[in-house]
């Protein structure tokens, strides 16, 4: 997260700080979630699952 979006957390929100970065694994794994929620149709939560499955597969390295 930008330092924008982090500073409208309030600091004793800590799920949502906890939150703000995901290992490698755990974009993988989303990754693969929101690709399969995608090819499920052309309703809005599947477009919208592709568009972000789009954004994080152009910020994350591919596994190897």
């Amino acid at each position: 997260m930008n330092s924008d979006a982090t500073s409208l957390i309030p600091a004793q929100d800590t799920t949502a700080r906890r939150l703000e970065m995901l290992t490698l694994d755990e974009a993988h794994d989303l990754l693969r979630l929101l690709q399969l929620v995608a090819a499920e149709g052309l309703d809005e939560l599947s477009e919208e699952a592709e568009w972000f499955a789009r954004e994080i597969a152009a910020r994350i390295p591919s596994e190897s």
